[in-house]
């Protein structure tokens, strides 16, 4: 039988020759992954030595402040260098009274972190949705989230994390005017080094179920529609960053991050602003459970996800990967 190992093409480019071998592949890689570009999502309770997994999220705990803090610092050895708070507080009511309180959850962690583990930055969402009786991410009038109430309890739950020494604050409720809201109100008071990231095109989506669980968010009537984006929408998106930056954003965030690349891509080259992607607790959760299967390889798929989400334009990903991703990379 006539072999084929001599058959030569008069090709002029070879473009094979730079996929060889690892070493030159990783030569000419044109996105990073590292772990600078993470940002861990930990969800904090009331109490001490609580660390309770989320059944929909396998690796994912509820933490109370104690555990919080080890957990970030394992994290920030591991070369993560931010976290983003969640609160789940004891008693919830109509308006989130417990938003602001000092005392709540977010706020013990945040002076813990800051005491414990001095590196590390420190991001706190915004919203009310953890903390209302209702679930929802307002005040409720009728069937109605009312805008413009809710955004003054915002800015005081804001200003609250502020004080207690967060680095950056997160609003994620989509209302009209928060950042606006939350800007003047910080600097007013004198916190004009607080940074504010914006949950600016943040979709209503069906990939959110198992945070919900993990926040005890779940609304109890209804659903986000009349505040967060039409998942067929990206001018709309477009226009609610422009209007998010022209308040005084200082990072955007698009939420989520797979099934929105394209949206992702187009915020970044429009507004060429420090942007984020949030790879949110569905995402999460299907290549979890798709893992423990057998169906997907875990470490393949996760890096093959960050990695499409740093190359349509993301500067930092929020991901539940943090850790182990950073792990790997070392």
């Amino acid at each position: 039988m006539a072999t084929t190992t001599t058959a030569k093409l008069s090709l002029t480019r070879r473009p094979r020759r730079l996929r060889r071998t690892e070493a030159i592949r990783s030569l000419v890689r044109e996105t990073r992954l590292t772990p600078d570009c993470f940002i861990y999502p930990l969800f904090v309770v009331e109490g001490t030595g609580v660390r309770r997994e989320v059944p929909s999220m396998p690796g994912v705990f509820q933490l109370s402040v104690d555990q919080a803090v080890k957990e970030a610092s394992a994290a920030r050895a591991e070369g993560v260098p931010a976290v983003l708070l969640f609160g789940l507080p004891a008693d919830k009511d109509a308006v989130g009274s417990a938003a602001s309180d000092p005392d709540a959850p977010v706020q013990a962690a945040v002076r813990a972190l800051k005491r414990e583990v001095k590196d590390l930055v420190v991001i706190t969402d915004v919203c009310l949705c953890e903390y209302t009786s209702h679930g929802h991410c307002g005040i409720v009038e009728g069937d109605d989230i009312v805008n413009d109430v809710t955004v003054m309890h915002l800015a005081q739950a804001a200003l609250s994390h502020a004080v207690a020494g967060a680095d950056v604050v997160a609003p994620s409720d989509m209302m009209d005017g928060t950042v606006a809201a939350i800007r003047r109100l910080l600097d007013e008071r004198g916190y004009e080094q607080t940074a504010i990231m914006s949950y600016a095109a943040k979709y209503c989506s069906g990939f959110y179920g198992p945070f919900r669980e993990a926040a005890d968010s779940v609304p109890q009537f209804g659903d986000r529609r009349s505040h967060q984006l039409d998942p067929a929408n990206v001018d709309e998106a477009l226009r609610q960053v422009e209007i998010n930056i022209s308040e005084g954003a200082d990072i955007v965030m698009v939420k989520p991050a797979l099934p929105y690349l394209d949206v992702l891509t187009r915020v970044k080259e429009r507004f060429a602003q420090p942007t984020a992607a949030y790879q949110v607790s569905g995402e999460y959760s299907m290549l979890k459970a798709a893992a423990l299967n057998g169906w997907l390889d875990e470490r393949r798929v996760m890096f093959e996800t960050l990695t499409g989400i740093r190359r349509a334009g993301a500067d930092m990903i929020i991901t539940y990967y943090a850790r182990e991703a950073a792990r790997l990379l070392a």
